[in-house]
């Protein structure tokens, strides 16, 4: 993996993740180039730095968008806020829980994703999932192939600690229209919007939200409803599983990362072993799942043992696929192994280990991002064609 900090393995993977995910080398390096000395002090210590640096990134970006579209220049204007976006959310996902900048940041990530879409991508548009009383935020990507009638479609759901925005930014539902499937970004709870601003916390039971997503698809005309498969990275690598295994109306599911037993991987966390996605780790995950801050860790870990799927991977019985990084520092190949191997009741199990003779052997491919998009994308619309000439 490129490290532009030395050392500093949550601020490499923002890099990383921006660059992978249509950034620009010499706007990063500029971001960068000024809190290199910050890094050094550690992942959590710098991050108002680091929010620092790459807001004024963002609104330089946004400036020259403003003048873009005073000129006429919708394309470039278009472009200028695809990226504002991108790198705006790398600098609110560092930020603590508690730091009062996450929410205005994060609201301001949510209208220069909507500027892009109003002036470069026109066929993603906001959408509202209902769901226990309330809504989940989510962006759809009409696929082209939506103008001649209804089209399989992709549900594309968070980890940790990203959002639809980084969901956007990684141009994942653009390799799927180009293949004639629709996309579903959304934000499930614990994730993105639903989290940040409507307090929705991350539940161990994925199918209730999930099945609330296809609910809504089955209801839009533009929509297969025998093609709905669901795609999740990182934490996602949890979440779409479990909903598959017990939403049967799913017809395919791809861990985009195979996050089989989150449980274990918290407790090495606590002994320091393996990477951590995110500065201010434990507020992070106690926020994320609900719990008060201060919560006694072991009181957390205890819990965390339910985000486990033995005994859940055996009860998918669609096509299964298993992306993983082999020198994956977050999650370990292990558990890629023992969620292929459990995979007993699918009818099209495949595992596929990226090595870094490829690139893309880091977590999700992070270091590759488009290496392992194109492949995830490209095993989807085989996988929703077979299905299809098998009357399924």
């Amino acid at each position: 993996m490129f490290e532009y900090f030395p050392g500093n393995y949550v601020w490499n993977l923002g890099v990383v993740a921006a660059l992978n995910s249509g950034g620009l080398i010499d706007e990063v390096d500029r971001a960068c180039r000024p809190i290199r000395e910050a890094a050094a002090a550690g992942e959590d210590a710098g991050t108002p730095d680091f929010l620092r640096a790459w807001t004024a990134l963002t609104d330089q970006l946004v400036a020259q968008a403003r003048d873009a579209e005073k000129a006429g220049h919708t394309r470039t204007a278009g472009q200028l806020y695809f990226r504002a976006t991108n790198y705006l959310c790398q600098a609110e996902r560092m930020l603590a829980h508690s730091d009062e900048n996450r929410i205005p940041t994060y609201r301001r990530v949510l209208e220069l994703a909507q500027q892009a879409f109003d002036l470069q991508d026109t066929r993603v548009t906001r959408v509202a999932v209902p769901y226990e009383g309330t809504t989940l935020p989510g962006y759809f990507s009409a696929a082209p192939a939506t103008d001649g009638g209804p089209a399989p479609v992709i549900v594309l759901v968070n980890g940790l600690d990203s959002t639809k925005e980084h969901q956007y930014s990684s141009g994942h539902w653009a390799e799927l229209a180009a293949r004639g499937i629709s996309c579903l970004m959304l934000d499930q709870p614990g994730t993105g919007e639903a989290l940040r601003l409507q307090g929705l916390p991350a539940r161990v039971d994925t199918e209730a939200w999930a099945g609330a997503a296809v609910d809504f698809l089955e209801a839009r005309d533009d929509v297969d409803p025998t093609r709905i498969g669901i795609v999740g990275w990182s934490l996602g690598g949890y979440y779409a599983p479990r909903a598959a295994a017990f939403e049967k109306r799913f017809a395919l599911c791809v861990a985009w990362g195979a996050n089989h037993d989150w449980g274990a991987v918290q407790r090495r966390r606590l002994e320091r072993e393996g990477e951590r996605p995110v500065p201010h780790y434990w507020e992070h995950v106690l926020w994320v799942w609900g719990f008060e801050p201060g919560t006694d860790l072991a009181e957390f870990t205890a819990f965390a043992d339910q985000v486990n799927l033995d005994g859940v991977v055996e009860q998918i019985t669609v096509p299964f696929l298993i992306a993983h990084g082999r020198d994956d520092r977050q999650i370990p190949l292990e558990y890629a192994l023992r969620s292929y191997d459990q995979a007993t009741g699918s009818p099209k199990s495949e595992l596929r280990v990226f090595t870094p003779e490829e690139g893309a052997t880091e977590h999700i491919g992070l270091d590759h991002l488009s290496h392992v998009s194109v492949f995830i994308a490209d095993w989807v619309a085989d996988t929703f064609t077979e299905l299809a000439a098998a009357g399924r």
